[in-house]
């Protein structure tokens, strides 16, 4: 390292190192330069064409660090962008049939809490009722309360029943023109089943007043437990007597030993979901599985009964969240012109700390980090990013549901139940634990239900 003279206002001269500057980002470096050449082969295949250099220049630890992070995400989503640069709309990937949209069917849900999302309530508000089973507790929450509890049912609501709104339709669920009824069951940390029994309890009662026909439960209970002596398995049983399908999320925990399904999935009568992982593409070849959990059951029962996305769905955002403010200035900054990213990015200080830190960077890197916060993020726009989770897998099969009761009024829970299953198609090389009778065929089960009018 060469040394530069500093004379000092008494003359004096003072020997100090030369300032490294690194030649990518042209910033000082704490530190050393690194050698591209000494670098990983994936990290310098990212490093060269966006960097404008070659294998026997040198780089900073910082851009090391940027780029590391972008080859991560390419690596993980390399399979799923390769054909979209999009998340696909779940209408689509499902091949769901658009002459139904559950028009006319009430499906309710219970979560941790909701959130009167636009989706659901413009042009017309579906969201018949909401009910805290805490509100005699002094729950004073509400659809306009938009705490850490909301997110969670304000997502599996809108991606069962949004009509896509803010996203001129496209990120709609299945059953985009459903009526829906958002029952309160969870405020902080673990859902009781207690609290998931006292939702069912209050549906039933008013079954006939909001005219529920489905039933999503994106929650699990405490252990595994016979469903002839659990409570709650056996309000599942009340339901479907009733004339109400259940449909609940089987968990996540398929990579845990023993992978239990607890109540209510392994009830009996409701219909289980695990997870698939599509790759977000339309080719059945790509088809595989998530780490959804799996029977079978402590009373040797198949579960989940089917399969539905449970990664890569689009969702809503929950609005005036620190996530609602990153995932705006991310897709602005992704929109903007080159000659308007600083001036951008200075405007919300204080929201990004790497953003902040990059006033100095080269365009070209600032294009670079700006792309990796959308994908860390999971961030599609401003309004929606992609999730994961049996807790969405389940809410796309109660909309297909609400599409057959739609084409046929008439379907009972067992039959809805048999439709599903024997129009289900298999994921080739998955063990039938894993996956029961496959991956939810939506516009299969609508033409069934609907040939099935006149005798079901």
């Amino acid at each position: 390292m060469k040394d530069t003279i500093k004379i000092s206002e008494e003359g004096a001269g003072i020997v100090e190192p030369q300032t490294l500057v690194c030649p990518i980002c042209d910033r000082a470096v704490q530190g050393e330069l690194f050698s591209i050449a000494a670098l990983p082969d994936g990290l310098q295949s990212i490093i060269i064409p966006n960097a404008g250099t070659t294998d026997d220049g040198r780089v900073c630890g910082r851009c090391i660090e940027l780029f590391d992070r972008a080859r991560r995400q390419i690596e993980a989503h390399a399979r799923v962008f390769e054909q979209n640069d999009f998340v696909l709309p779940t209408p689509l990937r499902m091949d769901a049939d658009e002459r139904f949209t559950g028009r006319g069917v009430t499906i309710a849900f219970l979560d941790s809490g909701f959130y009167s999302h636009p989706d659901l309530t413009q042009p017309t508000n579906r969201i018949l009722a909401y009910h805290s089973i805490f509100a005699e507790e002094g729950d004073e929450t509400s659809l306009e309360t938009n705490d850490v509890a909301s997110w969670h049912g304000m997502m599996t609501s809108v991606v069962a029943a949004g009509n896509g709104g803010l996203a001129e339709g496209f990120y709609r669920g299945i059953a985009s023109d459903a009526n829906v009824v958002l029952v309160k069951i969870g405020r902080t940390g673990r859902i009781s089943e207690d609290e998931i029994q006292r939702g069912l309890e209050w549906v039933l009662d008013h079954v006939e007043e909001h005219q529920v026909r489905v039933i999503n439960i994106s929650a699990g209970g405490d252990f595994e437990g016979n469903y002839l002596t659990t409570p709650l398995s056996q309000a599942v049983e009340r339901c479907a007597r009733a004339g109400v399908t259940v449909v609940c999320a089987v968990g996540n925990a398929g990579q845990v030993p023993g992978h239990p399904v607890l109540p209510p999935a392994s009830a009996p009568s409701c219909i289980a979901v695990g997870g698939l992982n599509d790759q977000n593409s339309l080719d059945r070849a790509r088809r595989g599985m998530y780490r959804s959990s799996y029977g079978p059951t402590i009373d040797g029962l198949q579960k989940p009964e089917v399969i539905a996305p449970g990664i890569w769905v689009a969702a809503p955002i929950l609005t005036d969240t620190p996530t609602a403010e990153e995932a705006e200035l991310y897709s602005m900054l992704d929109a903007a012109a080159d000659e308007d990213l600083r001036a951008l990015i200075a405007s919300r200080s204080g929201l990004d700390k790497d953003l902040d830190e990059s006033s100095s960077l080269p365009l070209h890197l600032v294009r670079q980090l700006i792309s990796v916060k959308l994908r860390e993020g999971n961030v599609i726009n401003q309004h929606y990013k992609y999730v994961d989770g049996t807790s969405f897998a389940a809410p796309i099969v109660s909309s297909i549901i609400a599409c057959m009761l739609e084409a046929n009024p008439r379907l009972s829970p067992q039959k809805i139940k048999r439709i599903l299953i024997d129009t289900a198609e298999r994921v080739p090389g998955v063990e039938v634990d894993r996956q029961g009778w496959g991956v939810v065929s939506a516009r299969r089960a609508v033409e069934l239900a609907l040939a099935l009018r006149g005798s079901a």
